[in-house]
């Protein structure tokens, strides 16, 4: 007579697997992740100036969130940088955005009495409006986003000098700070986070205070918060939506990902509506911190954000990378701008570093890459 009962799980594990699944060893998945390098590097940093500035405070609860407000300004636009460039596509206007947003901000608010969320929206509709621009040129024409964003470089430099010079005779515009109380909009750019719990660990002694018994660390800056809250999004995005897919096949092969229908050149504007956007943020975030505005804000911006997200393992080429590995390469660029500055070393050779940083991770992601395809 036939049984029913169902395999009980010992029998179950002795049941010969499906010879069609293959399992893959944990070291090969790792070969394979973007971010491999940049993680090495970082560890390799880290460990660096943790021997050679050990004594000098960078350590500290202050030291740390010093290099990290380093790493998160520049990593809220490398992280839109990754998206994009996996999309196969640059952005060289996003210095010039920066430096464009800040006036848009501070000439309403300051000149002309605008309100100050007022100001931030304006912004933020002119750089969606500059985003949709380079998208769609790169897409209508057909020329390198290299060219189309190099114009836009200077195009956008160009009318933040001129319109700040028509409107107020000057480059730079201050005055910001006394707006920003009140302003519902501005609590997004400015101040700190978790201030409760760093008054308790003074309290507790956990971390130091000064002469009158306050932390002489009161909260975590804005920016680091933003920097994770758009890692964490771009990672969800890219891993678990179907959205992540089209960047990775726009970058990869946009006639294959058209043919299967892949909307690329609505995911390629939307992309370039990102950068524009983190851009804003970033200047959003330094017109509240300093209270002013200047056109020359963002200066090669462009450029140190290309430089963290290949740090972080993207492929120039596109179709490959991480938003997390961008993250990495933001981190390894705050620790060494911060470390140089606490041990004391001139720091006329911080570029030097960068530049050497770029090429030792472009060899190792070829290196582990070619690897990765020999583990297959």
């Amino acid at each position: 007579m036939k049984s029913n009962a169902s395999p009980r799980p010992a029998d179950a594990a002795l049941a010969p697997q499906d010879e069609r699944l293959r399992r893959i060893p944990f070291w090969k998945k790792a070969l394979s992740r973007p971010e491999l390098g940049a993680l090495a590097g970082t560890i390799l940093v880290l460990g660096f100036f943790l021997v050679v500035a050990r004594e000098t405070g960078m350590f500290t609860p202050s030291g740390v969130l010093n290099f990290l407000e380093v790493a998160a300004q520049l990593g809220i636009i490398a992280t839109a940088a990754a998206l994009l460039m996996i999309g196969g596509e640059f952005d060289l206007s996003i210095g010039s955005m920066i430096g464009l947003a800040g006036i848009l901000i501070a000439i309403p608010v300051v000149q002309y009495g605008w309100p100050l969320w007022a100001a931030i929206l304006l912004a933020f509709s002119c750089a969606a409006l500059v985003g949709a621009t380079n998208g769609y040129l790169v897409n209508r024409t057909g020329l390198p986003s290299f060219i189309v964003t190099l114009g836009f470089l200077f195009i956008l430099r160009g009318l933040a000098i001129g319109i700040s010079r028509l409107l107020t005779g000057r480059t730079q515009i201050g005055g910001i700070h006394q707006h920003v109380p009140g302003d519902w909009m501005a609590a997004l750019f400015s101040g700190e986070v978790a201030t409760g719990l760093f008054g308790w660990m003074a309290a507790q002694g956990w971390i130091a205070t000064n002469f009158a018994g306050n932390p002489v660390v009161t909260g975590i800056p804005i920016s680091i918060v933003w920097w994770l809250g758009l890692t964490a999004v771009a990672t969800w995005v890219l891993l678990c939506t179907p959205y992540g897919n089209w960047i990775f096949a726009s970058g990869g092969d946009a006639n294959a990902a058209r043919n299967s229908g892949v909307p690329v050149h609505r995911v390629k504007v939307s992309l370039f509506v990102f950068t524009a956007f983190s851009a804003t943020v970033f200047a959003c975030l330094q017109v509240m911190d300093t209270g002013s505005a200047d056109t020359i804000r963002g200066l090669l911006k462009e450029l140190e954000a290309i430089i963290a997200v290949v740090i972080g393992g993207a492929l120039l080429t596109g179709g490959y990378g991480s938003a997390i590995g961008a993250a990495l390469g933001a981190l390894i660029f705050g620790l060494v701008q911060m470390g140089i500055f606490y041990t004391g070393v001139n720091t006329d050779w911080f570029q030097v570093f960068l530049g050497a940083m770029l090429l030792v991770a472009v060899l190792f992601n070829n290196f582990m890459r070619k690897k990765a395809m020999e583990a297959k």
